[in-house]
């Protein structure tokens, strides 16, 4: 196994606060010139994390990162956002090998990502959260993926939770129909219809390789040049929605959009946003419906887009409801 090495750059950010990102043998800064840098091998990988005050699982996916590396080059960009458990030190401490961009105020999932996509140079980017952990061999098989699928736009691993179980991470598009559905309850008294269990695929056992609208970023191998077409994260969505919103961009492009059973990597699960739940719910729900506004006003019958906005309303405040009343 190499040790972890830093990859010249011909120029900081002034947020830089460790190393230059990339999986290699020295960590230490460099201010090579041109030709210097240009003999040195390119990245296979730019790996994203965007963090929130979950230092340990942060720790725990670099260190997975660094050992299952294999040969591919890394390079690793971790944006903090401003989180109070020492986090950016611990980065700049234990991981000198990472780009760490620390910021002063917190700007959320989708802004913090976008600032990460600035820097990537590699052919492939890695979105990962930080309560992620990498298993031997997963990252090559989403790059060899890539390769292998020239229309794949993006490729999802399979995620298991920390008991082992699959976590169902795979959605189709949530349009009027399925909110419709969903707010009825039909999803939930026929899981294995294929039309009501629509939005969450209850019918699938997540055992075979196949297209799909939109699994979660937890863990998603995008194309850069598949990003470089459709853009980056829109910012109306800072917390939620914002990669719902980003595969849609991609299959409207054309892209594929894949999930693989073939590797499969462990995902905690919530570790940022299960510290402010209310706040999690209220930006869910305005997520959806921004992501309505965006892809369905004007563009679907009125009266089934208006009845989906007044269900997901109702649905917000009834949840919110019950969360005041189990003291949450």
């Amino acid at each position: 196994m190499r040790s972890p090495r830093c990859l010249p750059r011909l120029t900081s950010s002034p947020r830089d606060q460790a190393g230059t990102g990339r999986c290699g043998r020295s960590a230490r800064r460099s201010s090579h010139t041109t030709s210097g840098w240009m003999a040195i091998r390119m990245p296979d990988v730019s790996v994203c994390i965007v963090n929130w005050n979950t230092r340990d699982h942060l720790s725990a996916c670099l260190e997975s990162l660094r050992a299952h590396a294999g040969e591919l080059e890394l390079e690793v960009i971790v944006v903090d956002n401003a989180s109070s458990d020492g986090t950016a030190q611990m980065v700049a401490d234990q991981h000198p090998w990472v780009r760490l961009i620390a910021l002063d105020q917190n700007i959320y999932y989708a802004a913090g990502n976008n600032v990460a996509l600035r820097e990537v140079t590699a052919p492939n980017v890695l979105l990962l959260n930080p309560d992620i952990v990498i298993e031997p061999g997963s990252v090559q098989y989403l790059v060899t993926f890539l390769e292998e699928h020239p229309r794949a736009g993006a490729v999802a691993p399979r995620l298991r939770q920390p008991d082992g179980s699959i976590q169902l991470t795979c959605r189709s598009f949530p349009d009027p129909d399925v909110v419709i559905s969903e707010a009825l309850g039909l999803s939930r008294l026929f899981p294995r219809s294929r039309r009501f269990g629509k939005y969450r695929m209850s019918w699938w056992e997540y055992s075979d390789e196949r297209e799909v609208d939109q699994p979660m970023a937890s863990a998603l191998m995008i194309r850069k040049a598949a990003l470089d077409e459709v853009g980056h994260f829109d910012e109306r969505f800072p917390m939620f929605f914002n990669d719902v919103d980003l595969c849609k961009r991609l299959k409207d492009a054309g892209w594929e959009i894949w999930f693989t059973p073939e590797v499969q990597m462990r995902h905690e699960g919530g570790a940022s946003t299960r510290q402010v739940r209310r706040e999690m719910i209220r930006a869910s729900h305005r997520g959806m419906l921004v992501y309505y506004a965006k892809h369905y006003s004007g563009r679907t019958c009125p009266v089934l887009y208006w009845t989906a906005v007044g269900l997901l309303k109702v649905g917000l405040w009834a949840r919110l409801v019950l969360t005041l009343m189990r003291g949450r």
